[in-house]
C-alpha cells in the first residue's frame, strides 16, 4: 500500500513539473502605453500585435489599454518562430505607433510611446533632402529622393488635408514614383501620393512622429548623356545632397563636391535650392558599383557587405535590422537606404564643418 501511495505521488508530481514547464514556456505580452506628450500613461488606446512574415504582418488580435494605460495579450507567440519579429501596433489621436520586438528581446512590461497630434509642424522639419541620381545607358535618368526628418518636439506632426510633404514631379516622369516611409520604430512601407493643388506637384498623408523619420521616392525620366536634370524643391530643408555613382558626374553653377564616399567610389555634391538645374555626365547605378564579388577595389568591402551598417544606421538600432533583414519586402528601399548610409557617413567624417 505504501509503495502504491508512493507512486501516486511520485507521478502527481511529475504531472505538476510538466505543467510548470508548461506554463513557463507560454509567451504572453504586455506592457504599458506612454503618452510622450503629458509623460502619463495612455487609456482607450488600441493596441494590436502582428507577426512579422514575407508575404507582410500577420494581425494576431487588438486589445484597448485600461485605466492604466496598461495591455496584455495571451496569445502564445514568439518573435522569430513562424515569421519574423513581433509588432506591436498602438493607434492614438488618428496616429499609428510601432514597437518591434525582435527574437531575443524582452515581451514583458513593453513600453510603447505615442503622442497627442497637431497639424502644426511645431519641431519636425526637414533635416537631410537626397537626390541619388543614375543615368542609365537606355535613355533614362532613375532619380531616388530622400527626405529625412527630425521631430525634436513632442508632439505628432498630421496635416491629412495639406500633407506633411510637397513634392515636384518632372511632366516627363508622367507623374508615375513609388514612395516608401520609414517612421520611428518603424518598418519601410508603401504609401500613394495624392494629386496637389498645382500640375506636377504632390503631397503625402505621413504623420511625422518626434525622432527621425523618412521617406524614398523613387521615379525616372528619358535622359541622355550628357543632359540636363531639373526639378523643383517644395520644401525647406536644412541640407540639400546629390549622391552619383562612379562614371558619373554632376556640375552647375550652385554644384559643390564634398567628397567620396570610400567603399562605393560614390561621390557627393551640396546643391543649392530651392530649384535644381545641374549638367548631367555619364551612365552608371550603385547596383552596378557594388559588383557581384561583394568586394569594392583592392578586395576592399563592397556595398553589398556594408548594407546592414548602413541600414543600422538609418534604423538607430543593429539588432533589431539583424532580425528584419531576411524579410524580402525590406529590399524595396535599399539603394535608398544606402544613398542615405553615405550622407551619415560622410556627416560623421566631414572635417571641413560645412553644411
Amino acid at each position: 500500500m505504501w509503495e502504491t501511495n508512493a507512486r501516486k505521488a511520485d507521478a502527481q508530481m511529475r504531472i505538476l513539473v510538466l505543467a510548470l514547464i508548461a506554463t513557463s514556456a507560454f509567451a504572453a505580452i504586455d506592457g504599458t502605453v506612454i503618452n510622450g506628450t503629458t509623460g502619463k500613461p495612455q487609456p482607450g488606446s488600441t493596441v494590436t500585435l502582428f507577426q512579422t512574415t514575407n508575404e507582410g504582418p500577420k494581425d494576431l488580435g487588438s486589445v484597448k489599454t485600461d485605466a492604466e494605460g496598461k495591455f496584455k495579450f495571451e496569445q502564445n507567440v514568439q518573435p522569430g518562430q513562424g515569421g519574423g519579429p513581433l509588432l506591436l501596433q498602438a493607434v492614438y489621436a488618428g496616429v499609428q505607433y510601432n514597437k518591434t520586438i525582435p527574437p531575443g528581446f524582452p515581451m514583458t512590461g513593453v513600453e510603447i510611446p505615442v503622442f497627442e497630434a497637431s497639424k502644426n509642424p511645431g519641431a519636425a522639419q526637414i533635416d537631410q533632402h537626397i537626390f541619388l541620381l543614375e543615368p542609365a545607358a537606355n535613355g533614362e535618368l532613375h532619380v531616388r529622393e530622400m527626405y529625412i526628418y527630425k521631430n525634436d518636439g513632442k508632439t505628432t506632426w498630421n496635416d491629412p488635408d495639406r500633407g506633411t510633404l510637397q513634392f515636384y514631379l518632372p511632366p516627363a516622369s508622367q507623374g508615375k514614383v513609388e514612395v516608401n516611409v520609414l517612421a520611428p520604430g518603424g518598418m519601410p512601407i508603401r504609401r500613394a501620393p495624392d494629386p496637389g493643388s498645382k500640375p506636377n506637384t504632390f503631397k503625402l498623408d505621413f504623420p511625422i512622429k518626434p525622432g527621425e523619420s523618412r521617406v524614398d521616392m523613387q521615379w525616372s525620366v528619358p535622359f541622355n548623356t550628357p543632359g540636363t536634370f531639373e526639378d523643383k524643391v517644395l520644401n525647406k530643408s536644412a541640407t540639400l545632397r546629390m549622391v552619383t555613382p562612379p562614371g558619373v558626374t554632376v556640375k552647375g553653377p550652385d554644384v559643390e563636391t564634398l567628397g567620396t564616399e570610400p567603399s562605393s567610389q560614390a561621390t557627393i555634391y551640396s546643391v543649392k535650392g530651392p530649384d535644381v538645374q545641374v549638367n548631367v555626365e555619364g551612365v552608371g547605378s550603385l547596383e552596378e558599383a557594388s559588383g557581384d564579388s561583394g568586394q569594392g577595389e583592392n578586395g576592399s568591402p563592397g556595398i553589398s557587405e556594408n548594407l546592414p551598417k548602413l541600414y543600422g544606421l538609418a534604423m538607430g538600432n543593429s539588432s533589431m535590422l539583424q532580425a528584419l533583414y531576411a524579410v524580402k519586402w525590406i529590399l524595396l528601399t535599399v539603394l535608398g537606404m544606402l544613398a542615405l548610409g553615405f550622407i551619415l557617413l560622410y556627416r560623421k567624417g566631414d572635417a571641413s564643418g560645412q553644411s
